[in-house]
């Protein structure tokens, strides 16, 4: 009985650790970033709307914008634990609202790539931009 107890308050520290780990790379991804580099389906996007592509986000919330325009909003929920590490968006405005986006990303410092698939297509598992994936580059914006 002893060692169920112990075995208990040790999985009960896991889901705790893994939470707080969770918690710290979400407030990672939180800012202001601007785009260094796009693709969809294999295609490079316009250099005029890298330029203009900013993304911030705060609180499991993001929001895309090209120039003045927002492009999209999403709730996300991350797994930091997974290789690559995954991200949901679950779209709230834009083109494909209310339909699910499945993700993987990658943290460099200041850096952050994303690599996600169209609504109903598996999860990437590597960062490049086929049919149906797109591919972005994100720099954290300095205050």
């Amino acid at each position: 009985m002893r060692g169920l107890t112990i075995l208990m308050g040790l999985c009960s520290l896991g889901t705790i650790l893994g939470a707080d780990d969770v918690k710290k790379e979400m407030a990672l991804l939180e800012g202001d970033w601007s785009m260094v580099s796009g693709e969809a389906g294999g295609q490079s996007m316009p250099a005029e709307m890298v330029k203009s592509g900013k993304r911030v986000a705060k609180d499991g919330e993001t929001a895309i914008t090209f120039g003045e325009k927002v492009y999209f909003k999403a709730r996300y929920t991350i797994d930091p634990a997974k290789k690559p590490k995954t991200i949901d968006y679950a779209m709230t405005e834009g083109p494909t609202k209310g339909k699910t986006h499945l993700g993987i990303y990658e943290l460099d410092g200041d850096k952050v790539k994303f690599c996600f698939a169209a609504p109903g297509k598996d999860r990437p598992t590597e960062f490049t931009a086929k049919e149906g994936v797109t591919l972005s580059v994100w720099k954290r914006e300095k205050k």
